[in-house]
């Protein structure tokens, strides 16, 4: 079945689509390659691989500054909690020391101790140490993402509070010893000491870590101090020293004199002045002294102080130690907050700079690359432009030129910069401008060509009409069969070389001489290409429908399928047929062409099917193929889709004809036959008669001769086919049936009726045998369009054969000159053959000699009829009607 219009293709101009050419790389990109790679894609990486480097370097510092600024701030929120850390302490130390020496009261007063009393003593102080606690609680809450050695310190500090307060209900009985309960409170007071010591800045901070360590060994020193107040208050309240309270005593004021030479070590001028001064208090002087009486002296034991003595004066110690110890603390808490908000400030400005330089590098590098890029993507669209759409277009309208040389005008480069890119522009012009210099003088000499082939073809049409004129009158004038038969054979060889003129005229984009203005139905359009071809008794025409198509397309198609057809009877066995089939499909109809024969290679259809599909230029290929290259320029010409199919025994030649070129028939073509129309389908009945009962006029030609003009591959690859003659010897006979006519019925032949020629005085006419019009294409045309073919269609070309006289009777030649009426300067205008004598049939055998015309008047005749042909052919031709030559109309525009 035929298939549907290509859309890559305008089939009506047979031109190539502006936008069917696409720019194929002739190797597959590879992503791997560095080289594959697009300008875009490497001008982004030259930007993005320093940038990210840039990023990472900047990226590695600034992280380094973020986590240093992340350190020193966590650092500077764990100095700052060390107020409420040093509170908690405090009120604990407080709650220690009284709970110290009320378990020596108890235990002094025994049974008889008055427990409500130390319960009241104690509220008060247990009281603020969990208010204290809460404190501590609350601001340790924004640094639960603190790092894990400070969170892991804070909670031992947690659970070595509620140890305390577990221990709490203890001490009124009095049941537990003082160091089981007191060492609940050391450990509490050690856990807190150590969350105090746990703030770390780096090791890049030393400063900082000196600052921690200064509030760390004043604390140290209070707590010291508070641990030999509980001993000498429980003392005190017990009235007595235990066995160790002597050398705890001693430990405990030996490990305070170490602390408070560590903190004289690490702290400023300043701060050492600030302890001098509290050491000098009357109030811290008065605790001291008093302290001094329960040291062992001259042999002699540890005086007991007495309890409210001693309690006041070292609480007021205490207090003043715990002032001293705020002010070391504010200094810490002070330097890092300066060092916290210092590193936030650097790397707010380090990050800034960072983000700076690299928008301005990016801003940079987009300008230029930008600026590289437009470059490139409009050189980029210049040259797909140019490769794509200016230079196949400028090939295009050259490779069509029939007149003169259009001017194909070259933009100039898009790129104006002074570069390299701007200097690949102008040499991507100079380029374009060169290919169309070359295309124009292509073009230029194909024109000569062309003109040379047309020129040729049209004095070889000359040669071959005038040839088939003279055989014309040969063979009218011939009674012997095996000579006629002769003349036929030369009719055909002439018909060939008439169709390889046209073929010729074709191929140089000259338009057919033979042209048909009314709609010709398909049946006879097939007869006509059967009767062009030599081998036309192995064509049968199976389902072929009522249809018809338009009159100027009819000559051409005729030339198309006789050159299919042509192909399909050379290259299929002489016992086997050609059959023929045309069925409607949709607006448009499909004719198929299918053989017997050896079929081609599907590498050999695929090669056929893109000439059919994109007719080539005619070249060295053309001449040695020149059926196909002539089917496929038809084909273009027409607006038809022909493509080649294996069929299930040989070739198939579908052909999709649009339905613009289908019609609707005239009501002339429903009038009865003529007889030359009836004699046409003798002929052509005769050559659809099976290859058994009709003899083949002359040799068929041998496949595998050497490739000759008008060659066909459509057959197996490397074989040509020389294209079959138009006319062949049918023998006369009484009726043969004709498919196609009403009833199928035989369709009877009169003998041709006897002609006077070149009758003298003395001769006796004679009745020659009677034999058939030799079969041509116009023959068969020609009546088909019934009789008013005249009005107003016709072959441009010559005539055909005289018309049958009637009734067997010779009409006598006008006494006056038949005219066609006056042109448009007033000259009367001839009618071909109008005044000449029609003859019916040959001369008889032995009868008198013909008058033989004197052959310098032939020449003067000949020379004149060329020069006005060659006139005729120079100026503009004027189209007029021929009147009707004895009775009836041939049809035809001249």
């Amino acid at each position: 079945m035929g298939a549907g219009p290509d859309p890559s293709r305008d089939v009506a101009s047979g031109r190539r689509s502006r936008f069917d050419v696409r720019v194929i790389p002739h190797r597959r990109r590879s992503p791997l390659r560095l080289r594959d790679w697009r300008v875009s894609t490497k001008l982004a990486t030259v930007l993005v691989v320093p940038s990210v480097a840039f990023l990472v370097v900047a990226g590695v510092l600034t992280r380094g500054l973020i986590g240093q600024t992340t350190t020193l701030g966590d650092f500077a929120g764990q100095v700052g909690i060390g107020r409420q850390i040093t509170a908690a302490v405090h009120q604990i130390q407080q709650e220690r020391d009284r709970a110290a020496g009320e378990l020596g009261a108890l235990h002094r007063a025994g049974a008889n101790g008055d427990r409500d009393a130390a319960i009241a003593a104690l509220k008060p102080l247990q009281t603020a140490s969990d208010a204290a606690l809460r404190d501590l609680r609350a601001a340790a809450e924004p640094l639960a993402d603190s790092d894990a050695a400070w969170r892991v310190a804070y909670s031992e500090v947690l659970e070595a509070y509620d140890q305390v307060v577990y221990i709490r209900a203890a001490i009124p009985p009095a049941v537990l010893s003082s160091e089981t309960i007191l060492s609940n409170y050391h450990r509490a007071v050690d856990a807190l000491l150590s969350l105090l010591a746990e703030p770390s800045p780096g090791e890049q901070q030393q400063a900082l870590s000196d600052a921690v360590l200064r509030y760390v060994q004043l604390a140290r020193v209070k707590e010291l101090s508070s641990r030999v107040r509980a001993e000498l208050y429980e003392a005190a309240r017990a009235g007595r020293y235990a066995p160790n309270d002597e050398v705890t005593l001693t430990d405990l004021r030996a490990q305070q004199l170490t602390a408070l030479g560590a903190f004289r070590v690490a702290a400023t001028s300043d701060q050492i002045r600030v302890y001098d001064r509290t050491s000098v208090d009357p109030a811290f002087v008065a605790a001291a002294k008093l302290e001094e009486k329960s040291l062992p002296a001259g042999g002699a034991g540890p005086a007991v102080l007495p309890a409210p003595q001693w309690w006041a004066a070292s609480e007021q110690r205490q207090e003043l130690l715990r002032q001293v110890e705020a002010k070391v603390l504010d200094d810490a808490v002070r330097r890092a907050d300066d060092a916290s908000s210092d590193q936030l400030r650097t790397t707010l400005l380090v990050a800034g700079a960072v983000v700076t330089v690299l928008l301005v590098g990016v801003l940079i590098s987009l300008l230029v690359g930008r600026s590289v890029a437009r470059s490139m993507r409009l050189l980029r669209g210049q040259a797909m432009r140019i490769a794509q759409l200016e230079l196949p277009d400028a090939l295009d309208r050259l490779r069509g030129v029939t007149g003169g040389v259009p001017d194909i005008q070259v933009p100039p480069a898009v790129v104006r910069s002074q570069d390299e890119i701007g200097e690949l522009a102008e040499a991507f012009v100079a380029v374009h401008r060169s290919a169309v210099s070359v295309a124009v003088e292509q073009a230029m000499m194909r024109r000569n060509v062309n003109a040379m082939f047309v020129n040729l073809a049209r004095r070889s049409q000359v040669l071959v009409e005038r040839q088939l004129e003279l055989l014309d009158e040969l063979e009218r004038e011939e009674a012997d069969p095996d000579q006629l038969e002769n003349l036929f054979k030369l009719d055909h060889l002439a018909a060939r070389m008439r169709r390889n003129d046209e073929s010729l005229l074709v191929l140089a984009g000259t338009e057919s001489t033979r042209r048909w203005n009314r709609p010709v139905g398909v049946g006879a359009v097939l007869l006509a290409a059967s009767a062009e071809i030599e081998q036309y008794q192995r064509v049968r025409h199976d389902q072929v429908a009522d249809l018809h198509l338009v009159g100027h397309a009819v000559g051409e198609m005729v030339h198309l399928l006789a050159e299919l057809l042509e192909n399909a009877t050379a290259f299929s066995r002489p016992d086997t047929v050609v059959r023929v089939t045309v069925r409607p499909e949709g607006r448009d109809a499909v004719i198929e062409v299918a053989d017997e024969g050896l079929g081609m290679s599907p590498a050999a259809l695929e090669q056929a099917n893109e000439v059919l599909a994109s007719p080539p230029a005619a070249d060295v290929a053309a001449s040695e193929r020149m059926g196909l290259f002539v089917v496929s320029h038809l084909a273009a010409r027409l607006g038809l889709r022909v493509r080649l199919a294996g069929g299930q025994h040989g070739l198939v030649a579908r052909i999709l004809v649009p339905g613009g070129l289908l019609a609707t028939p005239s009501p002339d073509l429903d009038e009865p036959a003529s007889p030359r129309m009836l004699t046409s389908l003798v002929g052509q009945t005769r050559a659809a008669a099976p290859a058994a009962e009709l003899p083949v006029a002359g040799r068929r030609p041998d496949p595998v001769a050497a490739p000759g003009a008008g060659a066909l591959p459509f057959a197996p690859v490397g074989r040509e086919i020389p294209v079959a003659p138009s006319r062949a010897a049918v023998p006369a006979g009484p009726s043969v049936p004709v498919p196609g006519l009403p009833g199928g019925g035989p369709v009877p032949v009169a003998p041709a009726a006897p002609r006077a020629v070149g009758v003298g005085p003395g001769s006796v006419p004679r009745q020659p045998a009677a034999r058939p019009v030799p079969v041509r294409a116009e023959d068969v045309l020609a009546p088909a369009a019934g009789p008013s073919a005249s009005a107003g269609s016709g072959w441009w070309s010559r005539q055909g054969p005289a018309p049958v006289a009637a009734a067997g009777v010779s009409p006598a030649p006008p006494a006056t000159p038949v005219t066609g009426g006056t042109n448009e300067r007033g000259l009367p205008v001839r009618v071909p053959m109008a005044q000449l004598p029609t003859v019916d049939g040959p001369a008889r055998p032995g009868g008198p000699a013909r008058h033989e015309p004197d052959p310098e008047a032939v020449s003067g005749m000949l020379s004149r009829l060329y020069s006005g042909v060659r006139r005729a052919e120079a100026e503009e031709t004027t189209e007029f009607r021929l009147p009707p030559v004895g009775g009836r109309s041939e049809g035809g525009w001249q």
